[in-house]
């Protein structure tokens, strides 16, 4: 997941980490029937400048890591949040405690100044639930393609872990269709449309999306669909919502494929909006 097109800085520090850590767990969040599970274990790669010269500082910044991602556990079960037809959902992990560690990158896929991280539920990975993969939020991104159960939505397919190991890391750079920005309950965002058919709304359980939009339940779990012509590379929008699609400001009817400009505003169901604008 990245927005953003600023260059890394070139020292790391340990706010920084930090700061990667709990954006990855908020974008790895697996909602439930009566809980939401957070990602807790992750590698964090490093140039391997950077790694050594954190080397001796590595368990201080694992200490103040664990100590910030319980703070904002908390923060989140804290917060009222709307939730029709039961009790608030629960954030929580599947294991006692955050399991981090640190590894210098030997594929030259980490710029000096740049961490990448990935994570997982828990020691053995969800039926359906690949894990997620952030790198900093200034870096230009390689994509690759998602597809999964609330998995990463920025488009970074991610990779199961072997604590201890270091896993195979190759993306394969694709081509950018066009961007979808737009901001939820997780920050601002930017998704690049790497596939014929992008699926968009809230995801969950049974209902996988190309694009998790993390917000409230006004937003159907499968809200809209936006799809390419290959052929042509025109653009189109289809509403699936409860509580409507707009373009532009005009409603969407349901069920209805409507041509969709190569820049445009998707509201949806008056809750967010998505800023569209396509890649010739």
């Amino acid at each position: 997941m990245q927005t953003g097109n600023k260059q890394p800085q070139t020292r790391i520090s340990g706010q920084t980490i930090i700061d990667e850590l709990i954006r990855n767990m908020e974008f790895g969040r697996l909602e439930m029937g009566y809980g939401i599970l957070l990602p807790c274990i992750f590698s964090v790669y490093l140039h391997p400048d950077d790694y050594a010269r954190l080397a001796g500082v590595q368990e201080i910044i694992q200490e103040d890591a664990r100590r910030a991602l319980s703070a904002r556990m908390a923060e989140w079960n804290a917060k009222p949040r709307f939730r029709r037809g039961g009790p608030q959902k629960q954030y929580r992990i599947a294991r006692n405690d955050w399991s981090i560690e640190f590894f210098a990158d030997t594929e030259g896929a980490v710029p000096p100044g740049d961490v990448e991280i990935h994570s997982e539920l828990n020691d053995v990975p969800q039926p359906g639930y690949r894990g997620v993969k952030t790198t900093l939020i200034d870096r230009e991104p390689s994509v690759t393609a998602a597809r999964g159960v609330r998995t990463a939505p920025m488009g970074g397919r991610g990779e199961t872990q072997h604590r201890g190991s270091t896993p195979h890391r190759a993306p394969t750079p694709v081509r950018i269709f066009g961007e979808i920005r737009y901001q939820d309950d997780s920050g601002p965002q930017t998704f690049f449309i790497t596939q014929n058919e992008v699926s968009i709304g809230r995801g969950g359980d049974q209902m996988s999306v190309d694009l998790p939009l993390y917000t409230t339940e006004e937003v159907s779990r499968e809200h809209l669909r936006v799809r390419r012509d290959p052929a042509s590379g025109a653009f189109a929008i289809v509403d699936k919502s409860r509580n409507g699609t707009w373009v532009n400001r005009k409603r969407l009817p349901r069920d209805v494929e409507q041509p969709l400009p190569d820049r445009a505003e998707i509201g949806v169901a008056e809750v967010l909006n998505l800023v569209f604008e396509a890649r010739r």
